[in-house]
């Protein structure tokens, strides 16, 4: 029982970062019809950032009961950074996917590099952010309270980003768009600023999730393409285009993967890509994404 415990529960933290890169990822596609391979990137990109950001908290003196907040706003500030990367996506929006996937990939690679250049080729580590809050009991389990807090704010911003698109009135024109853009834009929506809001608001997402996850894990140069794998290995299961196939769909990597670390840890990518491969011959377009005829 205490080991079912600890892989749920390991399961879903996991499964509560990876749903913020893979929602970024589904947003931007859903609305700009664009796959962004440099959603990894965006997700270092916060990692490295909240590192930064935790060091000049304790420089200022603040408690480490304050850094959980200060990675949540250095995510949220440094995810600013779709707003000038959009500019250079609208480049390909019209054109073939290849032009696009060869676009966000060389930004990939250009991250790497300036990840690189700014904060060196060695792993950094926070584990002082991790161990401040102390554990919790669950079902007779010792559960870091960090995982718990990653877990409830990833709840909260699926929340809010749902009663955004639904209960708002940008959120309507969004998904507009996203429907229709000719005819949005025919009815006087400025299609240009939906798409630098929606691919903002994507980046945010990633880089919130790589800050968030960063105390729990160092943040290296090769995190950007491992996330890259398991994102898209979420989209194909959930299927393309859904935010509910992002949730359901980083639900089963994440438990996948905390199963196969705890019972055989040398099948913990290939259990991963079996339920793609499953996913794929059973349901193509994924279990909640739209068949095309």
């Amino acid at each position: 029982m205490t080991s079912l415990v600890d892989i749920v529960l390991g399961g879903i933290f996991h499964a509560a970062i990876l749903f913020l890169v893979a929602a970024g990822l589904q947003l931007v596609f859903g609305v700009q019809q664009i796959v962004n391979l440099a959603c990894g990137s965006f997700y270092a990109l916060g990692a490295y950032f909240g590192i930064t950001a935790v060091a000049v908290a304790m420089k200022l003196g603040l408690p480490p009961m304050m850094f959980f907040p200060v990675l949540i706003l250095a995510g949220l500030a440094i995810g600013l950074v779709g707003l000038p990367i959009e500019r250079v996506l609208r480049t390909v929006y019209r054109r073939d996917e290849s032009y696009q996937l060869l676009l966000t990939f060389g930004l990939l690679l250009m991250f790497q590099d300036v990840f690189r250049f700014t904060w060196g080729a060695t792993p950094r580590t926070m584990d002082n952010a991790y161990m401040a809050y102390g554990t919790a009991h669950v079902l007779g389990v010792q559960v870091p309270t960090y995982n718990l807090l990653v877990i409830a704010a990833s709840i909260g911003i699926a929340v809010a980003l749902g009663l955004f698109l639904q209960r708002t009135k940008t959120g309507r024109i969004v998904r507009a768009t996203a429907e229709n853009r000719d005819m949005a834009e025919g009815l006087g929506v400025n299609a240009s600023k939906i798409f630098a809001l929606v691919f903002t608001v994507g980046c945010m997402l990633g880089t919130v999730g790589g800050a968030l996850v960063v105390p729990s894990s160092a943040a290296s140069l090769d995190m950007a393409v491992e996330l890259v794998v398991e994102a898209f290995a979420v989209v194909v299961i959930g299927g393309l285009g859904s935010m509910r196939g992002a949730l359901v769909g980083a639900l089963i990597v994440g438990l996948m993967r905390a199963a196969s670390i705890s019972i055989m840890p040398e099948m913990e990518l290939l259990s991963v890509y079996l339920v793609v491969v499953a996913a794929l011959i059973l349901r193509p377009a994924g279990l909640f994404g739209k068949v095309t005829t």
